[in-house]
């Protein structure tokens, strides 16, 4: 006899003892998420076209962090000096994507909320720039720019782009 989703075998399963939620508040969430997020390879494509990429990249960390390496183009500016500093140098009609080291650090997430209280709209870039150098795209470092070659963890090695 076949089992369908429903039955009591996958309350004891660890992916479904909780029940996803339904299509609608999904649709909801992962809409919102990506209000808030942005995706590392989206921020190096938007930087890399012509133009105005419409959004300024910001890097909360200490200055050490930054000279070690840090996107071209993007403003310097650590958490802790948000609120006495992002005026002489933000646009608050421009928005911001905030990024720290990576996944297991949440300064961005911190330096995106201190933008939002004094009125920016910003996104947080998941990855931060672990993932940005770990997707082989160039930054700079105190002595001049670098490149590493594309984690093929993270990046295809022979396609323009993922496909997600």
């Amino acid at each position: 006899m076949a089992m369908n989703s429903r039955t009591p075998a996958t309350a004891d399963h660890p992916v479904l003892r909780v029940q996803p939620a339904s299509p609608a508040a999904a649709a909801a969430y992962f809409g919102a998420s990506l209000a808030f997020h942005a995706d590392v390879s989206d921020v190096a494509a938007a930087l890399a076209a012509d133009g105005d990429p419409g959004f300024v990249v910001l890097d909360s960390r200490s200055t050490a962090s930054w000279d070690q390496g840090h996107i071209p183009g993007a403003v310097h500016l650590p958490t802790a000096l948000i609120p006495e500093q992002a005026a002489a140098l933000l646009d608050p009609a421009v928005p911001v994507v905030t990024y720290c080291w990576g996944p297991g650090c949440n300064g961005a997430t911190r330096a995106a909320l201190a933008l939002a209280q004094l009125g920016y709209q910003v996104k947080e870039m998941l990855g931060g720039f672990e993932y940005w150098a770990r997707e082989g795209f160039a930054y700079e470092t105190w002595e001049g720019g670098e490149r590493r070659a594309a984690d093929p963890l993270t990046a295809p090695g022979d396609a323009a782009d993922c496909g997600c």
